[in-house]
């Protein structure tokens, strides 16, 4: 009798988790070795209720739509696991006959994935437990990149391009953009992409790794006005002091969640207060990782690329592992992939190093954005001024 695979989604969604969905049920279902592909409904909160999807039969018509159609076609969850919940996983997809487990998220999601492959080697389980890298924040360890990324920081530069061009038509505002990143600012740095002349670029950009002062800030934002009336500022969501405090204080928190206030508003009533000129504040939030239309190319190819290389590796007995993106040396941008160990990322951030941050420690360096065009490709429409 053939065995099973399942695929769960963990964590928020991003504009290619699908496409990595469909590169594991297109190489599944090319596999003598699978009988059914199952999919957890709304993640490991669906698995442990029995709430399965089955995508054996999925039409090729309908496989092909996944990668043009955001958010996650399974749905995802963040449900808080406890020890006795990855033994309650194991009965569960021994009664499924599933000996093949995917896991596809980010930081969370990795450490579920770990949980479960130690779980199963303790109980002496013949199931084979692999990761699949997602995450928007770009924050996983090991892997160049993530799937994910791309878009997002395709997304983000582009609009503030956009943007700067709003800005610069009625000069009369300091706009602060709050970009997604809590503690990686992988994304707020992705926004410098916006035009490689400067022009229609952000004039500062903050990221969490720097500890943020509103007196520099201030004093940043005063020097730039000397020579501008209106300016583009990109700030982390995740900004904290010297302390490591959070320079917005929580609004609300419930369980192991807390909110915090936005970063942008708090920024641009700063900049109202203190220097009495107008200010607003912008923020784009799940806008950023759903877009469809500003979707990377090479981020969807890679996101494919990642489903169907994890579904090899678990399908041919690989467990306890991530499959990671390695960008190769030579002329021209070109990727491998590997299969690494699941514990060298399970909670592990990688954060913006000092080398992508600019000496003022208000923007980055060219060697960051050398390093991140080629995921982004092309940014925005050619456009005009007469000015």
């Amino acid at each position: 009798m053939a065995d099973n695979l399942i695929v769960i989604h963990g964590g928020g969604p991003t504009a290619v988790i699908n496409s990595s969905l469909y590169g594991v049920i297109v190489y599944a279902k090319a596999e003598r070795k699978i009988g059914k592909i199952y999919a957890a409904k709304n993640g490991t909160g669906g698995l442990l209720k029995e709430e399965l999807l089955e995508l054996t039969d999925v039409s090729d018509e309908k496989l092909e739509l996944l990668k043009q159609t955001p958010g996650t076609a399974i749905g995802t969850s963040r449900d808080p696991l406890e020890k006795e919940d990855y033994e309650k996983m194991i009965v569960i997809l021994e009664k499924y006959n599933i000996k093949y487990v995917l896991f596809n998220g980010g930081n969370g999601t990795m450490d579920t994935c770990g949980k479960l492959y130690e779980t199963c080697k303790r109980l002496n389980k013949d199931i084979s437990v692999v990761g699949i890298p997602k995450t928007m924040d770009n924050d996983l360890a090991i892997t160049d990149h993530s799937p994910g990324f791309g878009s997002a920081a395709r997304y983000i530069a582009t609009s503030v391009r956009e943007l700067c061009y709003d800005v610069e038509s009625l000069p009369i505002h300091v706009v602060v953009v709050e970009a997604s990143g809590r503690n990686a600012g992988w994304i707020t740095a992705a926004s410098a992409l916006a035009d490689k002349t400067g022009r229609y670029a952000p004039d500062l950009i903050y990221l969490p790794e720097i500890p943020f002062s509103e007196e520099k800030f201030l004093e940043d934002v005063k020097e730039k006005l000397k020579t501008k009336s209106g300016i583009v500022v990109v700030a982390s969501e995740g900004l904290s002091d010297k302390e490591g405090k959070p320079i917005v204080k929580p609004i609300f928190k419930v369980g192991r969640a807390t909110y915090f206030g936005d970063i942008s508003s708090h920024l641009a009533n700063l900049v109202i207060k203190e220097l009495g000129y107008k200010a607003r504040g912008e923020k784009p939030g799940l806008l950023g990782r759903a877009s469809i239309t500003l979707q990377s190319e090479v981020d969807v190819e890679e996101a494919v690329l990642v489903g169907k290389e994890a579904a090899k590796a678990v399908i041919s007995g690989e467990s306890g592992k991530m499959i990671a993106l390695s960008r190769n040396n030579g002329d021209g941008y070109n990727i491998s992939t590997t299969a690494v160990d699941i514990k060298e990322v399970m909670m592990f951030e990688k954060k913006v190093p000092e080398n992508f941050i600019n000496e003022a420690k208000n923007g980055v360096t060219e060697e960051f954005i050398k390093w991140c065009e080629p995921l982004v490709g092309s940014i925005g429409n050619e456009m005009v001024s007469f000015k």
